[in-house]
């Protein structure tokens, strides 16, 4: 109906948002006289009106409850209609008031919106998909970090909320005998997310609130995450940061290193100055993370090989935390084309000249591996084997397979730029030209080996004029 009108599907994702959540509130005030929107702003001034009067008032509630605190206000901030047909607009508002929402089980609500934020990350002209990890990926990795009650879990690239909700239900599903204490521990604190895009960040607030997250408490900000370290520390960091090499912003690190971007943070707590998006995420994510607090992070190839920054940031990671594991991931699961990624899991360390980590484990995903994200998509099973490598109860008893090696600290401190892009089993794509992968991720990465030369060249320049 909407779509014949020109409205894309994550502006009808976002509407139904607005107006699922003015009728939920309606039921909870029928129920418990607890809303905290006011009478004239809420579901019942809606649904009341027509044509004109209703367009009006709907952009009136949009602008007036995008000034209210808490859950309402991350919702409704810089809300726009997107509706131009009042006719269709109040047909909308109709079947959505032909049902009771909070009747539904909050899986039922909670899945069908994830089936929303799916679709439209399907989109991929709009984008949307850079916002959305695989499911079957976030579950293994909240599976191997074993989320406990009590803790506080960041994303500071929340995204929808993807791992945020899996960590929320992976606790409430081990742990089926929680206190009250704990119950309301995760509802109102144990989780905070952080995203810099307006609209994303409602999504995510709207898919906690769905899953009972959040009722009076806002568990998502928006912000950029790497503009400063903030106050507060996590037990764990489950995340996925933007790809894209560059960020338009320099952070200035403890070297005290800048470069010509106009725009600059000023972070004492990084090890080294780059304009690297994912190394930035990196830092940040070892600079919020509490003593003994755990990370796993979704980044790019480069921040593995790159060499300036990227091998500052490694040695870094290597001495100073215990950089335990490496996944690497196949290609084809994102909605970003050709994406070669990999999740690093890591944990801090209180400070000594000991180097903390002894071996990284690293477990290959990606050779001869092959998905797509619509015939062979990834699957739980597909990360199976890996979650039972990992041994998250116990990481000294695990075991070296076909796809899973150890390699010691000073092994890697001996590869050129102590580079952690390691693989020893045989690619049978190499052997066959017909086997090929697709031109488009071909030409991907011979964008991305160039990016990462040219970015070393100019450390090289830099260097040399600092010489002159």
């Amino acid at each position: 109906m909407l779509r014949d009108d020109g409205v894309s599907y994550g502006d009808y994702v976002e509407q139904l948002t607005y107006l699922l959540f003015l009728k939920m509130s309606d039921e909870r005030d029928e129920l418990y006289h607890d809303s905290e929107i006011p009478a004239k702003y809420n579901w019942k001034s809606l649904k009341k009106l027509e044509g004109e009067p209703l367009e009006g008032h709907y952009i009136t509630i949009m602008r007036e409850l995008g000034k209210q605190k808490g859950i309402i206000g991350r919702i409704f901030l810089k809300s726009m209609n997107k509706i131009q047909d009042p006719a269709k607009l109040k047909r909308l508002i109709n079947m959505i008031d032909d049902e009771k929402w909070l009747g539904l089980d909050i899986d039922i609500k909670g899945t069908i919106y994830e089936g929303l934020l799916e679709k439209n990350a399907q989109d991929t002209k709009g984008g949307a998909g850079q916002y959305f990890t695989p499911r079957a990926l976030i579950k293994a990795m909240v599976e191997v970090m074993k989320p406990q009650p009590g803790m506080k879990i960041c994303d500071p690239a929340c995204g929808t909320g993807g791992f945020l909700l899996n960590a929320f239900d992976y606790v409430f599903k081990k742990f089926p005998t929680l206190s009250q204490g704990d119950k309301k521990f995760m509802v109102n604190e144990a989780l905070y997310g952080v995203d810099i895009v307006e609209s994303v960040a409602r999504l995510c607030a709207m898919n906690m609130y769905l899953h009972g997250i959040g009722l009076k408490r806002s568990p998502v900000e928006v912000a950029d995450a790497l503009a400063s370290k903030g106050s507060e520390h996590f037990d764990m960091v489950l995340t996925n940061p933007p790809f894209g090499k560059k960020s338009s912003t320099t952070i200035i690190g403890e070297n005290g290193k800048a470069g010509k971007e106009k725009d600059t943070y000023e972070r004492d707590d990084f090890w080294t100055t780059t304009s690297n998006k994912q190394l930035n995420f990196v830092q940040h994510i070892a600079s919020i993370l509490k003593v003994q607090g755990k990370a796993a992070v979704v980044v790019p190839d480069n921040v593995l090989f790159e060499g300036g920054a990227g091998e500052t940031v490694r040695k870094k990671l290597l001495h100073d935390f215990d950089l335990h594991t490496i996944l690497r991931l196949p290609t084809g699961i994102f909605y970003a084309q050709g994406v070669k990624a990999n999740v690093i899991f890591f944990d801090k360390k209180p400070a000594q000249e000991k180097p903390w980590t002894s071996k990284v484990w690293i477990y290959d995903l990606r050779t001869n591996k092959h998905f797509t994200l619509k015939e062979n998509t990834l699957a739980p099973d597909d990360l199976t084997d890996f979650v039972k490598c990992y041994n998250a109860d116990n990481r000294a008893k695990r075991k070296e397979s076909e796809r899973f090696k150890v390699f010691a600290y000073e092994e890697i401190l001996k590869r050129d730029k102590v580079s952690l892009d390691i693989f020893w089993l045989k690619d049978e794509s190499l052997e066959d030209l017909e086997n090929l992968p697709d031109p488009d991720v071909i030409a991907g990465d011979i964008v991305k080996d160039l990016e990462s030369a040219l970015e070393e060249f100019k450390g090289v320049v830099e260097e040399l004029g600092k010489g002159s």
